[in-house]
């Protein structure tokens, strides 16, 4: 009897070790979930957590770069984003996308599987800082993008929507990074907390993203997997974005990016 009831008290402590482990776990993931921002569905919480990539349809203000010849597209090699602006008429990208590229250089944006839903954009200037052009720092690895209008004179923006600019991002940020693989017709996306690499750089740690991906913004504020978000780096800088496919790298938007966004806006 003295052993049952050893056992009784037994049973009766782990319960109670089990009840609180209980109460804890719960208060744990209730605290987890307050720290999650309410606009980021429960698909996102996983990539966030696991830095998990996906392949997505194109999103219209996100797209992919070629050079075209003849009206025709070549392969894409890089990605660029529209960006809010007083024409209508400006994408960002990665400075190092754009250099030493020949031929008629086009922004294709929403592009999967082959379809142009929103149009070819051909692009009529190149803006990068003189910090980029004299030495290619990759500090300065960021470049606007002007686009022509379309027939009838309706700018890029009017079409995709576009997203925000900001400059001097709080850190760290909860961002979501698209791109397109070389290798793929579809751009990746994830969700993950950058992290400070340098006082000029931002890391981003998300498996898949290989070359074609430069120039890929990183979204913050962004709302839903295709709402708009604000620009606070691309995938660039530091090793021109990075050399292997799981840790991706971006020049912070600084003021160095609010003057050449204003020089850009001006046409200067």
């Amino acid at each position: 009897m003295r052993w049952m009831a050893r056992r009784a008290r037994s049973t009766s402590r782990r319960a109670r070790v089990l009840a609180i482990l209980t109460v804890l776990a719960t208060a744990v993931a209730y605290c987890a979930a307050l720290l999650i921002p309410s606009n980021v569905g429960a698909a996102t919480v996983t990539q966030a957590a696991g830095g998990t990539t996906s392949n997505q349809d194109g999103v219209p203000v996100v797209g992919a770069l070629f050079t075209s010849s003849d009206g025709k597209l070549g392969a894409h090699f890089c990605t660029a984003s529209v960006v809010q602006s007083t024409h209508g008429d400006l994408a960002v990208t990665a400075a190092h996308c754009v250099t030493g590229v020949h031929g008629q250089l086009v922004f294709v944006p929403g592009y999967a599987n082959g379809k142009e839903p929103y149009g070819v954009w051909p692009v009529t200037a190149v803006y990068t800082d003189q910090a980029w052009q004299s030495s290619q720092d990759p500090d300065d690895d960021v470049a606007f993008l002007r686009l022509a209008d379309a027939s009838g004179g309706v700018p890029v923006e009017d079409v995709t929507g576009a997203e925000r600019l900001g400059t001097n991002w709080p850190e760290p940020a909860l961002v979501r990074v698209i791109g397109y693989p070389d290798a793929a017709d579809q751009p990746l996306s994830c969700t993950n907390w950058t992290k400070s690499f340098s006082p000029t750089q931002l890391e981003f740690d998300c498996d898949g993203y290989t070359d074609g991906t430069s120039g890929g913004p990183f979204l913050a504020d962004a709302s839903g997997a295709s709402g708009p978000g604000t620009v606070i780096g691309v995938i660039g800088g530091y090793e021109q974005g990075g050399d292997t496919p799981d840790v991706s790298y971006a020049a912070a938007f600084g003021p160095a990016v609010a003057a050449l966004y204003q020089s850009a806006q001006a046409g200067g």
